[in-house]
C-alpha cells in the first residue's frame, strides 16, 4: 500500500511537471483518477467492530466506515504525512468520502492507557474560567513557538462547550483554533469514553466548516462505542491495584494529559491539505518551476530601469 501511494504521488507530479502545454482540465483528470485510486484501495466496515484485543467494541454507525488500525496507520503517516509510529485502533469515515477528498473528516479512534478518571470535579468545572486560562497559555506556548520558529497556535474559544454524561461517562467538547495566517480556522473536536483503566479516545479532524456535520455526527459515534465487561467504568476495582489516572474531567477538557492528541489532529489536517493542494495545483507548480513567473518578474525589471526594448525570452538579454 505504502509503496503504491508514493509511486502514484509521484508519478503524478511527474505527469504535472512533463505536460507544461497540456491544458489544466487534462490535469486534474489525471489528478482526479489517481484520487479516486486511492481512496478505492483501503477495505472499509461495517457493522460491529472489534477494538484492540478486545477491550471495547464499535457499531458502526448509519453513514459512516470503519478502516482498521494498519490502514489507518498507513493514511496518518503515508496519506497525511504525520511522524511515525502514530496511535491509533481505526478510523471512521463518511461512507461516501476517503481520505483525500477535500471536504472530508474523520474520527481518528485510540486508547490513553492512564488509569481511572476520576470524575467527582465534573459538576464543578467553570469551562469559561477555563477557556480564559486556556487562552493565556497558549499566547505564553506561542512566544517559545515563535523563538523555535514556528507557526502560532492560538485557541480562539469553544466551538462546542465541553459536556460531560455522568451516567454514561462520556465527555465531549470542541476547541476552535487558528494556526498561523491561514485563513481557514481548525476544529479540534474530542469524545472521550472512560473506562477501567484508560479513556478511549476519538478525535474528530476537520475544519471549523465542518463543525455542524461532526457535532451532528458525535451523539452518533459516542453511544456506538462500548468497553467490554471487565473494562467497563464501573469495573474499577481499587483492591486489584487498578490505577487512579493523574487527571480528573477538567485535567482532560485542558489536554495537559493529551496536549500532543489536539496538535496531532491540527498537523495531521493541515498535511491532508497541503497534499491535496500538490495534488490538485499539478499545472501552477509546473509554471512556477519552469520559470515563467520569475521571467515575469525579471521583464518588470527590465522596464522599471527604462530598458522597455529588453525581452525576458530574449537570450542575449536576459541576464544570468
Amino acid at each position: 500500500m505504502k509503496k503504491m501511494i508514493l509511486t502514484g504521488m509521484a508519478l503524478l507530479l511527474s505527469v504535472a511537471l512533463a505536460w507544461s502545454q497540456t491544458d489544466d482540465a487534462a490535469i486534474e483528470a489525471q489528478m482526479k483518477h489517481l484520487i479516486d485510486s486511492i481512496n478505492a484501495s483501503y477495505q472499509y466496515q461495517t457493522g460491529q467492530i472489534t477494538l484492540g484485543d478486545g477491550m471495547a467494541t464499535i457499531q458502526v454507525p448509519t453513514g459512516f466506515r470503519y478502516l482498521n488500525a494498519a490502514q489507518s496507520k498507513q493514511i496518518l503517516e503515508d496519506i497525511w504525512g504525520n511522524p511515525p509510529g502514530q496511535a491509533t485502533l481505526g478510523m471512521l469515515f463518511p461512507e461516501k468520502m476517503g481520505p483525500l477528498d477535500s471536504a472530508s473528516f474523520a474520527f481518528n479512534i485510540s486508547f490513553e492507557d492512564m488509569g481511572f478518571v476520576k470524575d467527582d470535579d465534573a459538576d464543578k468545572i467553570n469551562y469559561s474560567e477555563l477557556m480564559t486560562q486556556l487562552q493565556k497559555d497558549s499566547e505564553k506556548e506561542n512566544e517559545k513557538r515563535a523563538k523555535e520558529g514556528f507557526e502560532p497556535i492560538v485557541f480562539v474559544g469553544w466551538a462546542s462547550d465541553p459536556f460531560y454524561d455522568k451516567e454514561k461517562k462520556i465527555l465531549h467538547w470542541a476547541k476552535e483554533l487558528k494556526v498561523g495566517e491561514f485563513p481557514d480556522n481548525t476544529l479540534n473536536y474530542d469524545v472521550r469514553i472512560l473506562g477501567r483503566k484508560g479513556v478511549l479516545s476519538l478525535n474528530a479532524i476537520g475544519m471549523m466548516g465542518q463543525l455542524e456535520p461532526i457535532k451532528g455526527a458525535v451523539p452518533a459515534i459516542a453511544n456506538a462505542v462500548a468497553f467490554t465487561e471487565g473494562n467497563r467504568y464501573s469495573d474499577f476495582s481499587k483492591s486489584s491495584g487498578d490505577k487512579i489516572a493523574a487527571w480528573t474531567i477538567g485535567g482532560l477538557v485542558a489536554g495537559k494529559i493529551l496536549a500532543k492528541a489536539g496538535l496531532f489532529a491540527i498537523l495531521t489536517k493541515f498535511m491532508k491539505l497541503i497534499v491535496i493542494a500538490i495534488l490538485g495545483g499539478g499545472a501552477a507548480i509546473w509554471r512556477f518551476i519552469s520559470g515563467r513567473k520569475k521571467q515575469e518578474e525579471e521583464a518588470t525589471a527590465f522596464e522599471s530601469i527604462g530598458t522597455p526594448n529588453s525581452s525576458p525570452t530574449d537570450n542575449n538579454d536576459t541576464p544570468a
